[in-house]
Formats: C-alpha cells, structure tokens, sequence
C-alpha cells in the first residue's frame, strides 16, 4: 500500500474527507426544545475538553437548516449511541423521522431527553467559535448518565461497532 500526499484543498477536498474519514468516531444525537417541538441533530463531531470544569465540545454543520436552531441553543442535551443504536441515529439525520413517535422526556432544563441512549451530557451552552463549515459549540456539563455498552463507530462512511478488549 502506498501513501499518498496532498493539499486539502481546491480539488482534493473529497481525498481530505476520506482521509479524515480514517478516524473512527463515536455517534450522538445532540437534541434541544424548539417552538416547533423536539428537535435532534446526528453529529460525530464530539469530544471532550476540560475535566475541570467539565466542558465538552460538539460542531454542527452550517449547512445544515436546523443550525440556526443549534447555534443559538442555552441548553442541549448531547447523547452517545450504543452499537445497537444505529436507527436512533438515522432518525435524527436529514430526512429522518426525528422525534415522530419517538418517547421522551424533559430535564430540569426543559431539553428533551432520550432514555436508553450509552451516555447523556446535560449541557449549558458557554461559548462558540468559528469553524469553517461548522461552528465549535464548548459547553459545560451539568449532569452525566451512562450505561454499560459498546459505542456505535462511523468510519469512512460506514458505522460499525467496537470490540473491547484488544490490548
């Protein structure tokens, strides 16, 4: 196998994508209130940031027409799918079902929140930076659940599942 070497942009946008696409993520569903109902956003683009104070970040995609709604949110509430999740998450990606028929409740906050999901991060919105075509959400977190499970991966397109242990 030979590596090769480019620029990311102009016209090799599509090769940096897929070379980035060689870091497996874990999913989420980042979700708020709306006027209009619950609303949720599948994102990869997750990570922790500050173990003290407890900060996390998330970047959702400009292009996306729920970002207005994202971008100006106090509160979210961001979830981490298990391996067995994966029609959670395409429920929340364009075109998906979204909260149609879907239960759930609602935090202290008013976010509605979805149960069963591997780990929850109540969130408060405390800053945002450019990001290109996305824009960085850095929040604080109020509360934490979690469950045993494997995580549900996206890598180069494709999700799959983790297998522990490997060390």
């Amino acid at each position: 196998m030979t590596d090769s070497s480019f620029s990311p942009v102009g016209t090799n946008q599509r090769a940096f994508r897929d070379a980035l696409g060689r870091f497996a993520t874990g999913v989420t569903v980042v979700t708020i209130p709306t006027l209009e109902g619950p609303m949720g956003f599948t994102a990869n683009s997750f990570a922790s940031v500050s173990l003290d104070p407890p900060l996390v970040l998330w970047a959702p995609a400009r292009a996306s027409m729920r970002f207005p709604y994202f971008a100006a949110a106090r509160h979210y509430a961001i979830h981490v799918l298990g391996a067995e999740q994966l029609d959670l998450c395409r429920r929340f990606v364009r075109g998906g079902q979204g909260f149609d028929g879907l239960p759930y409740s609602l935090n202290p906050e008013g976010i509605p929140v979805i149960a069963g999901t591997l780990a929850r991060f109540d969130c408060l919105h405390r800053d945002s930076h450019d990001g290109g075509d996305h824009l960085i959400q850095v929040a604080e977190v109020l509360r934490v659940s979690a469950r045993a499970g494997a995580p549900l991966i996206f890598s180069q397109g494709s999700y799959g599942g983790f297998t522990l242990g490997l060390d």
